[in-house]
């Protein structure tokens, strides 16, 4: 049996999930996802690792941006094949695409535009690396598939999707490659999430396999337990408030801006914070949070009792939707202070970059970090503790607070990452430890090898290994 995977993403580093499988004289994607690092975005603009047209399917883990996000691009570029995800992931990766489609035209504008201003030609390319319409081109191609139950990928391959817990609609997923004589299973974690997260079930780990890529986000380490995320977040809340400032949350539309509108919502019920104005801006986010409630099956049974009640977990008095510029502009001239959640989580793009010049200059405001900030993005940059960052072209002094908070993380730790290879009936016959920077990747598959008995290997990108 003839099974080649090549490592187009997410291999020495975090984002850009993309993994070729190539079997039985067919082509899949495993995700299509953007790099959203600063020093390998180039690689957007690089050739897909085979012609676009010649690909057959994607099948796509879950809707986050460094997952779908590069789809579109595929599209343009003349793939006309189905992506197979779930259907939760179907709305909210469709959402994702359309954003990213409006970012990639506007930056394409403003960038042009300061360079003429500047009097320079900018470096990159000057188009955008996709549109509006092949974004919403993209979307059409997408398939809902239920999970728990094996579907046709191509000829001679299925998969199965496993809920991952990571984000609404998030999946593992297990491909089976059949050739008539021999068959393989090769199973792909996606992005995992923790056990015991608020609102979405825990993950659903697959049994079998003969080959494994799990992602190594935090490899080398849990996430601290020192503090409740609700104590952490309401002395963030109330310590901005005394001093006077606004609280900045750059944050993921999916699934994050959901989870710090339970926990405020919470804490204002129970009056540990005051009844302060928040903001969502984030048209995204929005359109997510009604995603949410077209999928209520996949809460977990303490998110069902709230929504049966008659209570929204992700609403309560004095949150305002921020949908337009304009209600997104009138948020700065606001008199006193206020809780502004806007993306995009890492900084690299969307409102929150203009939320952050207007307040990061500020001694009296807060920037509060809840989400894995990659390296080279604005948002490390800020949380590492840089006393200038470059924000638009121009060099703002780092005045505000930082605080970040850990607890809110999508991703497992490594007790939970490796409790979930541990699932397996018998042992894989190998382990490709993927979508981790080095420091976190490497350790985690030592562990894998000396804990788990498995091998393991951490590909690099560009890298292709056959199976035998």
């Amino acid at each position: 049996m003839d099974i080649k995977l090549t490592f187009c993403g997410a291999a020495g580093n975090v984002t850009g999930s993309r993994y070729l499988l190539q079997a039985n004289g067919r082509s899949v994607y495993v995700d299509c996802g953007l790099f959203q690092e600063w020093k390998y975005k180039k690689r957007n603009w690089e050739p897909f690792a085979i012609p676009a047209a010649d690909t057959d399917a994607v099948v796509l883990t879950h809707g986050h941006l460094d997952h779908c996000g590069l789809i579109p691009r595929l599209v343009r570029k003349g793939f006309a094949g189905r992506v197979l995800c779930t259907a939760a992931t179907a709305d909210i990766a469709g959402i994702v695409m359309s954003d990213a489609g409006r970012i990639q035209e506007e930056d394409a504008r403003f960038k042009a535009k300061r360079h003429r201003r500047e009097g320079r030609e900018g470096a990159g390319p000057k188009e955008p690396l996709f549109t509006s319409d092949d974004a919403e081109q993209a979307r059409s191609f997408l398939q809902p598939c239920p999970f728990d139950t094996e579907v046709p990928v191509t000829e001679g391959i299925t998969a199965t999707f496993f809920s991952a817990g990571h984000i609404l609609g998030a999946a593992s997923v297990a491909l089976h490659v059949d050739d008539g004589v021999e068959s393989r299973i090769i199973v792909f974690s996606g992005d995992l999430g923790p056990w015991d997260m608020p609102i979405l079930e825990d993950p659903v780990p697959p049994v079998k396999a003969d080959y494994v890529l799990v992602e190594s986000t935090y490899g080398d380490k849990d996430h601290p337990t020192l503090e409740p995320v609700e104590d952490q977040l309401a002395r963030v809340v109330n310590e901005t408030y005394t001093a006077g400032g606004n609280l900045v949350i750059p944050s993921f539309a999916v699934e994050r801006a959901q989870d710090i509108l339970y926990h405020l919502g919470g804490l204002l019920h129970a009056g540990r914070i005051p009844k302060l104005k928040v903001f969502l801006d984030s048209p995204m986010a929005i359109s997510v949070t009604d995603v949410f409630m077209r999928n209520r099956d996949l809460f977990d049974e303490e998110t069902m009792e709230m929504v049966l009640r008659g209570e929204h977990p992700c609403d309560f008095p004095g949150l305002a939707f921020s949908r337009t510029r304009d209600e997104s502009k009138a948020i700065a001239d606001e008199k006193k202070p206020v809780i502004i959640i806007a993306g995009s989580g890492m900084c690299t793009a969307g409102r929150v970059k203009h939320h952050l010049v207007h307040n990061i200059g500020r001694p009296e405001a807060t920037v509060l970090f809840v989400g894995y900030q990659a390296s080279g993005t604005l948002g490390r940059n800020i949380v590492s503790g840089d006393p200038e960052v470059r924000i638009f072209g121009q060099h703002h002094k780092v005045r505000a607070r930082i605080e970040q908070i850990h607890g809110f993380s999508a991703h497992a730790g490594r007790s939970d990452l490796k409790r979930w290879l541990s699932s397996f009936e018998t042992p894989p016959r190998k382990v490709f430890v993927t979508h981790g920077e080095p420091d976190a990747a490497e350790p985690f598959a030592e562990l894998i090898r000396s804990e788990l008995g498995y091998q393991a290997m951490r590909p690099e990108y560009g890298e292709t290994v056959e199976l035998e």
